[in-house]
C-alpha cells in the first residue's frame, strides 16, 4: 500500500477500547474535556498513515496477532463528538495496551529508519528561533527560495512577521504577485487545531527551536527538518548554509526519519473530601484499597513533551518532598531539589546536567534522575516505557513543588497533587541526514560534549640491542 494514496491521507491516532484491565478511579475522574469538534482535513502525516497501512497489511496477511490494537481515523472520531477523551489518554491505558502501543510504534520506527520516504510536499511550515531578530532575514531567505521553486508550494511563517519591517512582506510579494496567495501566516492556535495542514516543518535555530516545534504540535507532528543556527546541536542535523541543496534533495529524493519517543504528562489535582476532618495520605489514595467514591483527583492539563518533565522546589528555599510511583507500586520517597523524568532524547539535556545517564534515542525507556538528592544512595535509574510513572507531593509536605514540561508551562503542585508520565501515542519525527544517519547520535555527543575526548597515550618504542 502506498502511504501517499489519497484514501490513506487522513490523520490517525492509536486508541484502545476500555474493556480490559481496571484503572484506578483516581485517574478516571469525571469531567474530562470532550474531543474537539472542529473539522479535520486530509493530511500528509506519514507516521499515522503508515500505522494504518501497517495494520491493514497485517489483516490482509492473515496475521491474527497484530502489534497494537484499535486504530481508527480522526474522521471516524468526529462522528462521535460527545465521546470523552478518557478512552485515548495514555495514562489510562492498561499495561498490555501500553506495551502493545509502544511495540507498534517501535516496529514502525525500525522500518522508517531503513527506508526513504518520498512525500508530496505542498505546505511548508517555517519556524525560527523565538524572539531572535537576527533570524528574521534567514526566515525571509528560506521563504523566498521556496516560493521561487514551485508555484504549488505554500509557505507558512509566524504571524508576527506579517507587519515586520525586516521581513518586508510587501517587498517580497512585489517581486511576484502569485506569492500573495501562497505566503501564509501561522498562529499558535492554528498549529494546535490544524496540524494536518502542514507537510513538513523547517526549524531554523538550535535545539530549543525543535522543542518549540514539539510544543506547537502537541498531537500530530509533521516531519521536522532542523537547520543549525544555535549554540548546541543534538537535534539540529543540517547546516543552514547548505539549505538549497538539502531541501532540493529532500523534496526530490525523499527523507529518512527517526521517530523520537515523547511523553504524555498530565497534572492531577487533589479533590476535597466530603469529610473535611479525615486524614489524607497520597500513597493510600494512589495504591491503597480503592473505595466506591474514590474520585480523589481530577486532570488539569496534559502536555506531550520531547525532553523531560521536571518536578522541583521552585522558589521555595527548602527541599521538595516527592513521592514516586510506578503503575500500582510505590517506588520511593525523595527529599531533593527535585526530580527529572527524561526521554532518551532529553538524556543530553537537564538529565545530563543532573548526573543522569546518556541514552541513545532509539531506546524505549524512561530515565529518572534526582536533582541534588539529600542522600548518598539515590542513583539514576532507567525504567521501561511501558510504566506509568506518577510523581506527587505528599499531603504533609512543608511546601508546594513546581512542575515544568520541556521547560515550559510551569505549574504549582500543591500538597496532594501529582503528575502522571507515560509514553505518548504521538512520537516526534526528526528528519535525518541520509549520508550519516547510522552514526548521527554518536557524532552529536562527540561534537557538542567532547565525549571521551583525551590525548592519546604514546606507544612503546622498540629498544634496539
Amino acid at each position: 500500500m502506498n502511504p501517499n494514496d489519497p484514501e490513506f491521507q487522513h490523520a490517525l491516532e492509536v486508541v484502545f477500547d476500555n474493556d480490559s484491565n481496571h484503572r484506578r478511579k483516581s485517574s478516571l475522574a469525571p469531567g474530562s474535556a470532550h474531543r474537539p469538534t472542529y473539522l479535520r482535513r486530509p493530511t500528509n502525516c506519514f507516521v499515522h498513515t503508515l500505522i494504518e497501512a501497517h495494520k491493514d497489511a497485517e489483516i490482509h496477511s492473515g496475521d491474527n496477532t497484530p502489534s497494537y490494537e484499535g486504530l481508527r481515523s480522526e474522521k471516524a472520531a468526529d462522528k462521535n463528538p460527545d465521546e470523552h477523551n478518557d478512552a485515548v489518554q495514555s495514562r489510562l491505558l492498561t499495561k498490555k495496551q501500553i506495551s502493545d502501543m509502544a511495540f507498534g510504534i517501535r516496529e514502525l520506527a525500525k522500518k522508517l529508519a531503513h527506508i526513504r520516504l518520498r512525500m508530496s510536499v505542498k505546505n511548508v511550515f517555517v519556524l525560527a528561533k523565538a524572539h531572535d531578530e537576527s533570524l528574521i532575514s534567514n526566515t525571509r531567505e528560506v521563504a523566498e527560495w521556496l516560493l521561487k521553486q514551485d508555484e504549488n508550494y505554500k509557505v507558512y511563517v509566524e504571524n508576527t512577521l506579517e507587519d515586520n519591517k525586516l521581513f518586508d512582506k510587501d517587498g517580497l510579494i512585489a517581486g511576484n504577485e502569485s506569492y500573495r496567495k501562497r505566503l501564509k501566516f501561522w498562529t499558535i492556535e492554528f498549529c494546535h487545531k490544524r496540524p494536518q495542514s502542514f507537510d513538513m516543518v523547517l526549524a531554523l535555530g538550535g535545539d530549543g527551536t525543535v522543542l518549540y516545534a514539539s510544543w506547537l504540535f502537541q498531537r500530530i507532528v509533521p516531519p521536522v527538518l532542523a537547520f543549525s543556527l544555535g549554540s548546541l546541536g543534538f537535534l539540529t542535523k543540517f547546516d543552514y548554509e547548505k539549505y538549497p541543496e538539502t531541501l532540493s534533495r529532500a523534496f526530490r529524493d525523499g527523507i529518512t526519519v527517526s521517530l523520537r519517543l515523547r511523553f504524555e504528562a498530565t497534572v492531577m489535582r487533589s479533590q476535597r473530601r466530603k469529610d473535611v476532618h479525615c486524614t489524607k495520605d497520597l500513597v493510600e489514595e494512589l495504591i491503597g484499597e480503592e473505595m466506591e467514591d474514590a474520585h480523589t483527583h481530577k486532570p488539569d492539563g496534559t502536555h506531550n513533551i520531547l525532553n523531560e518533565v521536571v518536578v522541583d522546589r521552585g522558589p521555595n528555599p527548602t527541599l521538595s518532598s516527592i513521592e514516586i510511583f510506578g503503575d500500582d507500586e510505590h517506588f520511593t520517597s525523595v527529599q531533593a531539589d527535585g526530580i527529572c523524568i527524561a526521554t532518551p532524547t532529553g538524556s543530553t539535556a537537564y538529565n545530563l546536567a543532573a548526573g543522569g545517564s546518556l541514552c541513545h534515542p532509539d531506546n524505549p525507556v524512561i530515565l529518572l534522575t534526582a536533582i541534588c538528592a539529600h542522600t548518598l544512595s539515590f542513583r539514576p535509574i532507567i525504567l521501561p516505557d511501558t510504566i506509568v510513572l506518577r510523581a506527587g507531593v505528599p499531603y504533609d509536605a512543608r511546601t508546594s513543588s513546581w512542575a515544568s514540561f520541556d521547560g515550559r508551562e510551569r505549574v504549582e503542585l500543591r500538597p496532594g497533587d501529582y503528575v502522571t508520565v507515560s509514553a505518548s501515542r504521538f512520537p516526534f519525527p526528526c528528519v535525518l541526514p541520509l549520508e550519516r544517519r547510522g552514526k548521527d547520535w554518536i557524532d552529536s555527543i562527540s561534537r557538542t560534549l567532547n565525549w571521551n575526548s583525551r590525548q592519546r597515550q604514546k606507544g612503546f618504542k622498540e629498544w634496539d640491542h
